[in-house]
């Protein structure tokens, strides 16, 4: 039991320091910061022993209904950045057969390792219409990598108001994203 509440991804943003999240969210890290907006600890889940996950809302928000959704994924399985972005590329491949929404574009940085992918997809299985940007900042650990990524969506008439505001916003939260300090990632 301990070792399932000790086993999570370390964060914290504005300190810098190190804080163990408990799987459950109790004492949440964070918050996390992009564009002046706050981003909570709303979710968290360790699925195997190298992946874990933590998804970050504004207040008023849910992880199942969020207008903006801030994540971090640690994958400790000596994977490298670009196979783990390569592998999310492949999936919005596939899925444009099914999706005429979806639309990619990676930016390198040579220097530092990192790789940010910026993707466009949409569904309306549920019987909604759902358009959902995301900005997935790729980071090298030294046995694996993290992903810090921002993604916003917009419902119904919503996901038309998205997509026309889009061109205006779009590449400042890239580059707030690309320039954002980030915490140090522990996996114990």
């Amino acid at each position: 039991m301990l070792g399932r509440l000790v086993a999570a991804v370390a964060l914290v943003c504005l300190s810098g320091s190190v804080v163990m999240a408990q799987e459950d969210a109790g004492g949440a890290p964070g918050p996390f910061v992009l564009e002046g907006e706050s981003f909570e600890l709303a979710w968290t889940s360790h699925p195997t022993d190298t992946f874990y996950k933590q998804e970050y809302v504004p207040a008023g928000q849910s992880v199942e209904a969020y207008e903006q959704m801030f994540m971090v994924d640690v994958l400790a399985n000596g994977i490298s950045v670009r196979d783990a972005a390569g592998t999310m590329v492949d999936g919005l491949k596939q899925r444009q057969a099914s999706d005429p929404v979806v639309n990619f574009a990676l930016i390198e940085n040579e220097m530092t390792g990192e790789i940010i992918l910026d993707f466009l997809l949409s569904d309306d299985s549920s019987g909604r219409v759902i358009v959902e940007w995301n900005a997935y900042r790729y980071v090298p650990l030294e046995d694996g990598v993290a992903m810090f990524g921002i993604s916003r969506r917009g419902y119904d008439e919503g996901a038309s108001e998205l997509l026309r505001g889009l061109k205006g916003w779009r590449m400042g939260t890239i580059e707030a994203l690309a320039v954002m300090e980030l915490p140090e990632v522990v996996v114990e």
